[in-house]
């Protein structure tokens, strides 16, 4: 009587084992085995971390094993139980190998397919044609999209993190709750005597070391003591939290009339303002997105303000970016045009006005809709659309690991109506809703590919911006996450016909077009592809997003945000209408007071912390791919990664203002924090 040796994988992480009966059948090509149950006699089977091994005897040899039918049924009470994989040892001596990386809840059932991929063009057998058929149909009940807010990408279906799919809940929930983890970080940066002291002032600028805590020879510490220079305020439009915002002036706006008599004092070329222009020293930031964004009305004992700056950059003999020019309203009849020249409070609080900007643009545009949401939005339709077996979902799936999870509990408890979100931000309140509805109206796809972000804003030159990290940094990380995925597409398309003839991926492309981004034609999202050079694009653009832009723009915050007159998250006075009327009085007036200060740290901290056991890019513990070539691809990934650091590494030495928010050891795979 044949015997088949069964070797099963439960998963290591808390709570994955189980004590409910497990049944496995064998599907073969020949034939199917008899349900039957994994028990060993006088032994704990399926504890956490364990791999436990089992014979299944069959009547008559099965031949070709196709599929896996698991099912686990209760016990005493139920008992979710999470498997890693399955692998099977055939009489002939044959290993096939089954990943599952699944839960199993209740008395469900998984179907497994052996652990290679297959495009849908290339299953010939009904029996696996059905197999891919059901899982699609069930897993598009399970992952529905919702709309959360009108104007939004939409999101998944449901209103809190337990209503999730079990497969893509965080571990513990409690690990990711919001208001435990930044009252947690108030009270390890032993600030929680202030948390509740909103409308208290501080005193004068050195009465916020109070609640910063200083650690020597960071970048925080650094932000603290240069903060009011110009150099570190041009430094941060490059590689600060927020580096994507600047742009090359090849024009000055109309709303924006600034003169060489105003600026000239500040030139060191011996070139007027228009010569500048020309030889491309001069950039500019513009917060217009800001305009008629409303202020946070929920303490009606404070009233919040926002304003829409403009701020014109000089880059000088030195190669350092200095501002040179700011206005604080997008109207110059209204607003003052603010220079280096005029009273020293004046111009420090105009750029303390243009960091609460960039503030407010970067937690909203830049990291929640860009990173996020999108990273959401892909996640979905990789659910919806291709089954465990494409190769694009295997190639995926690591970068998708808890970006849904943490999106529904920000949307649980820290963006809803009176989250955590509007105790400290000038955005709060709904304001955060009309700024990402704004965004979303300039949203397009060719803005998530780097190197064309990068050259639409005229930064692409390494000879002119020599210092711009995050770009430098950025194209090593595309060009090797591009190359990844070309290596991995090409083992499985040979040609662009195969591309055009995937109906899955297809439909996964057409998906995020049609419902997730709800086919607006601005964003120009594409709703099908021709060529493997546009799949490699769209895949390279949906994991550089999710691993490296996230880590570029959420790691930095606590060194850059977490000294608060350089990164005011609201604003209790308005912007100065004219110069000359600010002293230290007004400044600490209209900065943010004891209680939100305190908020606002708690939640630069913890949003800048690292996951336990997080998984960096190139680290694919989870064998979804099984076929040497693909192994041999990301060991040529984690290679060429791993000198990306090193040479991240080697320029940092000595740096005072180190940058390595791009540096491959410090990118998570996915958006889950």
């Amino acid at each position: 009587m044949p015997s088949y040796t069964v070797t099963v994988a439960t998963g290591s992480q808390w709570f994955a084992g189980t004590d409910d009966y497990v049944y496995i059948t064998l599907v073969g090509t020949e034939g199917c085995s008899e349900r039957t149950l994994l028990d060993k006699p006088l032994y704990n089977d399926f504890e956490r971390g364990a791999i436990d091994s089992y014979d299944v005897k069959v009547g008559e040899h099965l031949g070709d094993i196709v599929l896996v039918k698991i099912e686990k049924k209760k016990y005493w009470m139920q008992d979710d139980w999470y498997c890693r994989y399955v692998t099977i040892k055939t009489p002939c001596g044959d290993y096939v190998e089954f990943p599952c990386f699944r839960w199993l809840v209740d008395d469900k059932e998984v179907v497994l397919r052996d652990g290679r991929a297959f495009l849908p063009q290339d299953d010939k057998t009904s029996i696996v044609k059905q197999h891919r058929q059901k899982e699609l149909d069930q897993r598009r009940k399970t992952y529905r999209w919702k709309e959360w807010q009108p104007g939004f990408p939409l999101s998944i279906d449901a209103n809190k993190h337990r209503d999730l799919p079990r497969d893509i809940q965080f571990d513990s929930e409690k690990g990711v709750d919001f208001i435990l983890n930044y009252s947690k970080a108030i009270e390890n940066l032993c600030v929680n005597s202030f948390m509740n002291m909103f409308q208290s002032s501080w005193s004068d600028f050195a009465d916020f070391e109070k609640i910063f805590v200083r650690i020597k020879n960071t970048i925080s510490e650094y932000v603290m003591e240069h903060w009011k220079e110009d150099f570190m305020f041009g430094y941060q439009f490059l590689n600060g939290c927020n580096p994507v915002l600047i742009c090359k002036c090849t024009k000055l706006p109309d709303k924006f009339p600034v003169t060489n008599e105003m600026v000239s004092v500040s030139l060191e070329r011996d070139l007027t303002l228009e010569q500048e222009i020309k030889a491309g020293n001069i950039f500019i930031a513009d917060y217009d997105m800001l305009e008629g964004i409303n202020a946070n009305p929920t303490d009606p004992y404070t009233q919040q303000y926002l304003a829409a700056p403009m701020c014109l950059l000089y880059k000088n003999l030195r190669n350092k970016i200095l501002p040179i020019a700011i206005q604080l309203g997008q109207d110059p009849d209204e607003n003052p045009i603010f220079l280096p020249t005029d009273g020293q409070y004046d111009w420090l609080l105009a750029k303390i006005w243009v960091r609460s900007a960039d503030f407010q643009h970067h937690q909203n545009v830049t990291h929640l809709l860009r990173t996020h949401l999108m990273t959401e939005v892909f996640g979905i339709a990789m659910f919806r659309q291709l089954p465990a077996v494409h190769p694009a979902f295997k190639l995926l799936i690591p970068h998708i690991r808890f970006t849904i999870a943490i999106n529904t509990k920000a949307r649980e408890q820290l963006i809803c109506e009176c989250g955590i979100f509007d105790k400290a931000n000038a955005t709060g309140g709904g304001g955060h809703i009309q700024l990402v509805q704004k965004a979303m109206k300039t949203l397009t796809f060719r803005s998530f590919c780097f190197p064309d972000m990068i050259k639409s804003r005229g930064m692409d030159s390494t000879e002119e911006l020599p210092t711009y990290f995050y770009r430098d940094d950025g194209y090593k990380v595309w060009e090797a996450t591009k190359s990844f995925v070309s290596d991995v597409i090409h083992i499985y398309y040979t040609s662009d016909e195969r591309v055009q003839e995937d109906e899955e991926i297809q439909a996964f492309v057409k998906d995020v077009c049609s419902f997730g981004m709800q086919d607006f034609d601005h964003c120009e999202f594409p709703k099908s592809l021709k060529t493997r050079d546009e799949l490699i694009e769209y895949l390279t653009v949906i994991i550089f997003t999710a691993s490296s832009q996230h880590a570029a723009v959420n790691f930095g915050q606590y060194d850059w945000c977490s000294w608060i007159p350089n990164a005011p998250s609201t604003m209790r006075k308005p912007p100065p209408k004219e110069k000359g009327q600010v002293d230290v009085k007004m400044i600490i007036e209209s900065l943010p007071d004891r209680g939100r200060s305190s908020w606002h740290l708690g939640a630069v901290w913890a949003l800048s912390q690292y996951q336990e056991n997080e998984l960096y890019l190139g680290m694919y513990p989870d064998e979804h791919f099984i076929e040497k070539p693909v192994k041999d691809a990301m060991g040529k990934f984690r290679k060429e990664l791993a000198e990306i650091t090193r040479s991240i590494k080697r320029r940092n030495e000595e740096k005072k203002l180190p940058y390595y928010n791009m540096s491959p050891d410090k990118i998570p795979n996915s958006v889950a924090v």
